[in-house]
């Protein structure tokens, strides 16, 4: 859809404002008929996702690992609990064809725009999160060098690069500046939490600390327990005094282990919160080795999973462990030999565990996960693009309890094309309350602010004009100009009614959300008013003050009876 905005210097003619900045509000007590025709009011452009309607992304690849285009709603079978549920929502989201590759802070800026985004803004967002708290320094190393390899050579115009860890140390927002991006990989190291840094006596993972302390796995008490005799020199009289001092470490450890999964997953969270903000294309690539989760994670993961499916944030992640067999490592202190065996399959066990939560976000988000593999300038390559169509595919559970339990997703194809595979998001909780239709309104606005598309299902036009007091500030005056006829009115005490939205919101060049402003206008409108007002429209007025600079301009319209939206882009140069 081809945009339709202008930038107007100070001066030139303005289409007539039909609304003063601060109008008198309606008084409670006033019949209908005396009630004002049109009345508006500001808020501050602030946002919550709510959700009810479960959304569920799907990639399905081919034998080489394309996603498969062509698809269609009817091609698709859903299952709740194995129950059967009508796909009520379904899009094909593509990722938006990139031109030929060039290397980042070249200092040249395009000239032309596309899609009504203006030239030289972001259009990708890429966040590199590295887990340094679960991560060995040798693996952290390899992944810095790739990374900086990578950042140097497949990154281009128009990309946006952030790198954060797990531990919260190191942070560099979103920039084209590469020297600050290789100054940020520079700083990474291990950094455990709550884990001690040296080794202990005895040595109890995370995953071994569970089985012990939660499911009472004998094997796991017997290999703990004589690991504490071994490191005490204790003889076979005192076994029982071990293996209360290997219980009492192994809570310990649950403990530190749940404080650093806990951490780790409040950060992806705050990072896939920060990117549904940023207006293009969204990618969270996660570098770690994976962490172990619990039962009492399982609610935070899935309130993770459905802010970046709301915020059309795709996770992939790498796995940094590779081919890596986990087993005997010879830094570590020797046992005997029988209880080593059993540490060592306990570590295999922790390390398929620790990757659950890495499929479970790149699956939930159609995203891609790359593991079992020691190439990581490949998987950066991979993992720093969404997929090339993925599928959205939305319900409303039918008789669902408000309970928050577990209800696990099954997605079939009904003819699955040959050698194909397909990935979805494997299950979700039940929300606690229902969505009301404020809260919806509320969201399928934030969710068009910060998205790139135009929609039309009203006529909107988009102007900006923008005057500076001083050198160093400006206001910036957003019109839109509606058709009202277009607009679907209620009719009700001799009245046509309806409510509009009319949200405006600034973007720098680097895609960050800087100001934003939301009018609510009441309708209540006499005939002979509507029928003047069908051929004129309105325009409304939206004041935003910022600093001079390039920015882009997102225009959202939704009227609460037609529930119809309108979004524009635009933009501003202000020098």
């Amino acid at each position: 859809m081809l945009s339709r905005f202008a930038v107007l210097a100070a001066g030139i003619w303005l289409l007539p404002v039909l609304f003063p900045a601060e109008p008198a509000q309606d008084s409670p007590g006033q019949a209908p008929q005396n009630q004002p025709e049109m009345s508006q009011r500001d808020e501050p452009a602030t946002f919550q996702a709510h959700v009810n309607l479960v959304m569920v992304p799907v990639v399905v690849r081919d034998r080489q690992g394309r996603a498969v285009d062509g698809l269609r709603q009817q091609d698709f079978q859903l299952f709740d609990k194995n129950k059967p549920q009508e796909i009520t929502r379904f899009s094909v989201e593509k990722r938006p064809a990139s031109g030929a590759l060039e290397v980042m802070a070249t200092g040249k800026s395009p000239t032309q725009s596309e899609n009504g985004v203006p030239a030289g803004m972001a259009d990708r967002f890429v966040a590199y999160l590295f887990d340094d708290v679960h991560a060995r320094f040798g693996d952290l190393a390899r992944a810095r060098d790739a990374a900086m390899r990578h950042m140097s050579d497949q990154l281009r115009t128009g990309d946006r690069v952030a790198v954060f860890t797990t531990s919260g140390q190191v942070m560099q927002d979103f920039t084209d500046d590469l020297e600050k991006v290789h100054a940020a990989l520079a700083l990474l190291k291990p950094r455990p939490i709550a884990r001690p840094v040296t080794q202990q006596c005895p040595d109890i993972s995370y995953f071994m600390a569970d089985m012990i302390v939660n499911k009472n796995d004998p094997m796991a008490i017997a290999a703990a327990t004589t690991e504490v005799m071994v490191c005490g020199a204790m003889d076979s009289t005192m076994r029982q005094q071990a293996q209360q001092m290997a219980i009492a470490e192994a809570n310990t450890r649950l403990s530190e282990g749940d404080h650093e999964t806990r951490v780790s997953l409040s950060v992806v969270r705050d990072v896939v919160r920060q990117m549904a903000g940023m207006p293009g294309e969204r990618v969270l690539v996660l570098v770690s080795p994976g962490f172990l989760t619990l039962v009492e994670h399982r609610q935070e993961v899935t309130d993770l999973l459905d802010r970046a499916i709301r915020g059309n944030v795709v996770v992939n992640a790498i796995n940094l462990l590779g081919l890596a067999i986990p087993g005997f490592d010879v830094s570590q202190r020797m046992i005997t030999q029988g209880s080593q065996r059993l540490k060592d399959q306990y570590a295999s066990m922790s390390a398929i565990a620790d990757e659950d939560v890495l499929v479970e976000l790149t699956a939930g988000t159609g995203g891609m996960f790359f593991h079992n593999n020691n190439d990581l300038d490949e998987g950066l390559r991979r993992a720093a693009s969404a997929p090339e169509v993925y599928y959205l595919l939305g319900f409303s559970p039918q008789n669902l309890k408000l309970d928050g339990s577990f209800h696990a997703l099954r997605v079939a194809l009904k003819t699955p094309p040959a050698d194909t595979s397909l990935v979805a998001r494997k299950g979700y909780y039940a929300p606690r309350h229902l969505e009301s239709a404020e809260e919806n309104a509320k969201r399928e606005i934030e969710e068009a602010l910060f998205s790139r598309e135009e929609l039309n299902d009203m006529p909107v036009e988009l102007h900006t004009q923008f005057f500076k007091p001083t050198e160093q500030t400006a206001n910036v005056a957003v019109l839109a100009h509606l058709d009202f006829r277009h607009i679907k009115f209620r009719k009700a005490d001799g009245r046509n009614m309806d409510n509009l939205t009319v949200v405006t919101g600034l973007f720098d060049r680097n895609g960050k959300f800087v100001t934003g402003l939301t009018k609510k206008i009441e309708f209540r409108l006499l005939d002979q008013t509507l029928e003047r007002r069908l051929a004129q429209g309105i325009t409304v007025r939206s004041n935003l003050d910022v600093k001079p600079g390039t920015y882009m301009v997102r225009l959202v319209v939704r009227d609460s009876e037609g529930q119809q939206m309108a979004a524009q882009n635009g933009s501003v140069f202000i020098p």
